[in-house]
């Protein structure tokens, strides 16, 4: 009979999150030897991470941190809602943010390299993979160096980590009003922080299919260029944070928010798990 305890088979379950089957199968094959029954455990789930490689990671958190001159966003996904709200891959979401805001790293390859527990963020996230015995990735970082930040961390369940995640640089001293644009930037989901920002290619598309749309409506020849502006207007209005209607007040643009409030965002990333 193998030298272990019940006892020993619920510490081990705790230590890492395994299956009870599991756990005491790797017990009975290490003779009641703790330390060998994880190194079992580690290389069963290695093996099964391979097998998972395919699938794919619609849940998951959304982590930040700020430290001077930076704040760090990340994605940590895995496949179900069930290992999400998981003590276990909360801390491991808290680590690799750790590592990765201490390395500096702006990139998800830069980020799988930091050094985190005397291995790497990416050896690290497969470790935890295996125990748990579901795919999960690193899926993106983002780094803005600014003077000041706002953060704002969304849950859409209150019983799941954050799943939407916004980071605002900005200057001046209204911390309040920031942590709104944060907010706002959360719901409205801009992709560029001014006009000028948005690609010259993608205005022209967006020109064009708006000529062809409103030309199709049977809009008057004389009257198409005024038209097609005003609906290239509202696509700035839906992709650049400046040209965009305050969420909390319509009538007054997120420009005119942050003159009042004399701000000047410099940067920002918004993240949302899955999307």
């Amino acid at each position: 009979m193998a030298n272990f305890s019940l006892e020993d088979v619920k510490n081990l379950r705790e230590r890492l999150g395994t299956g009870m089957v599991d756990t005491k199968n790797a017990l009975v094959e290490a003779d009641g030897d703790v330390e060998k029954a994880v190194e079992i455990l580690r290389l069963k789930g290695a093996k099964g991470n391979a097998k998972r490689a395919d699938r794919s990671t619609s849940e998951g958190l959304i982590a930040a941190h700020e430290s001077v001159g930076a704040a760090t966003l990340i994605e940590l996904a895995c496949e179900t809602d069930f290992v999400a709200k998981g003590d276990k891959f909360v801390a491991l979401g808290d680590k690799v943010l750790a590592a990765v805001a201490a390395a500096g790293a702006s990139t998800v390859e830069e980020a799988l390299a930091a050094p985190v527990d005397g291995t790497t963020v990416a050896a690290a996230i497969d470790d935890e993979a295996a125990i748990i015995g579901e795919k999960m990735e690193l899926r993106r970082v983002a780094r803005v160096e600014g003077e000041s930040f706002a953060v704002y961390l969304h849950r859409t369940n209150k019983d799941l980590p954050p799943q939407v995640g916004v980071v605002v640089a900005y200057t001046g001293d209204d911390a309040e009003t920031a942590r709104s644009i944060a907010q706002h930037i959360s719901f409205a989901d801009p992709q560029y922080l001014s006009r000028d920002e948005v690609p010259s290619d993608a205005v022209e598309n967006e020109r064009r299919i708006v000529e062809e749309i409103s030309r199709n409506e049977g809009k008057p020849e004389a009257a198409l260029p005024k038209i097609v502006e005003g609906r290239v207007g509202a696509f700035f209005k839906q992709v650049a944070l400046l040209e965009q209607d305050y969420a909390r007040d319509n009538k007054l643009s997120v420009a005119q928010v942050l003159k009042d409030a004399g701000l000047t965002v410099t940067g920002f990333a918004r993240f949302k798990v899955g999307a």
